[in-house]
């Protein structure tokens, strides 16, 4: 089992910044990418950024260039930097883990954060 608390949100306005951190704990050796979605009202869960055990990173389209995950493994921490917010951004960000273990892979979701952009 993996245990994932997510922490950072709040509102701020178009064009600031924000950084949520989200902290594993648990079977945390069997953990090959960790990551973060968003849900925003009547819409899917969508993927805004993951990074592998490697360092690799993928972003979603509308976030590249203006996100930044980065992970501190010392700490199992994974941190999402936020930069030049704007309105659609707007949503609850949940942190994910993938955890590979007996040729399965198994999906850990935190609580979720709330992010609100706006004046």
């Amino acid at each position: 089992q993996v245990q994932l608390v997510e922490s950072g949100g709040g509102l701020v306005q178009p064009g600031g910044s924000l950084r949520l951190s989200c902290a594993a704990s648990g079977s945390i050796l069997s953990i090959r990418a960790m990551g973060w979605y968003r849900q925003a009202p009547g819409k899917e869960r969508e993927l805004v950024a993951t990074i592998t055990g490697t360092g690799s990173t993928n972003y979603g389209d509308s976030v590249k260039g203006r996100f930044t995950i980065s992970r501190d493994n010392a700490k199992n921490t994974v941190y999402l930097q936020m930069n030049s917010l704007k309105p659609e951004d707007t949503a609850v960000y949940y942190c994910n883990a993938v955890r590979l273990a007996f040729g399965f892979e198994y999906n850990y979701w935190g609580q979720g954060t709330q992010v609100t952009v706006s004046s």
